[in-house]
């Protein structure tokens, strides 16, 4: 039997834990709507959550284009790479606080004060996501600018501790990405 590695099987519980309290997060909004809920109606979602949704995307491509060029001792390239992602995943963040603003711009009548909870909760915890994401992120990326030449990347990159804080990084900000997916396409569906 294969030994699990301790650190990643602790994120792994982890996200676990965060995939069900999202699930019991939408679970409940969904059980409410079922029983017609006063205070509750459709709520307009608005365009910046449709950019921050762009954002979060890009940031995980940029993220796998990192992690092919640190595979490939493409030290510079993984440095850019890995720039984007820390930049996209802050953007995320900023248009997510300016979706807050205009969600309530766009439904500030009481009939969806609950619905906009709902909504600003959802947001809310996923940002609280993000933001754990991004000071690993920048983490990852002063390091990554600290060994500028060829040598000193490449003894960073062999180092099994760090391949195994990078590879938890990506794991990580994948699954917050499909997280953010899955909460926005039910926020389309039924909010």
């Amino acid at each position: 039997m294969q030994r699990r590695e301790p650190l990643m099987f602790m994120l792994q519980l982890a996200m676990f834990g965060s995939g069900l309290l999202f699930l019991g997060l939408l679970l409940a909004y969904a059980g409410i709507l079922e029983r017609h809920a006063e205070g509750f109606s459709s709520v307009q979602v608005p365009l910046t959550f449709w950019a921050s949704t762009l954002a979060i995307v890009l940031s995980s491509m940029t993220l796998y284009l990192a992690k092919i060029n640190f595979n490939e001792e493409k030290f510079a390239a993984y440095r850019t790479y890995a720039g984007a992602t820390l930049f996209l995943g802050i953007c995320f963040v900023i248009l997510q606080i300016m979706g807050g603003f205009d969600l309530f711009a766009l439904n500030h009548r009481g009939q969806y004060r609950s619905s906009r909870g709902f909504v600003y909760l959802i947001s809310a915890v996923h940002v609280l996501h993000i933001v754990v994401g991004i000071a690993f992120l920048i983490k990852l990326f002063i390091e990554a600018l600290r060994r500028t030449s060829y040598l000193d990347s490449f003894v960073y990159a062999v180092n099994p501790p760090n391949q195994r804080r990078i590879a938890m990084m990506i794991y990580y900000w994948h699954f917050v990405d499909v997280l953010w997916l899955i909460l926005f396409a039910f926020m389309l569906t039924y909010m």
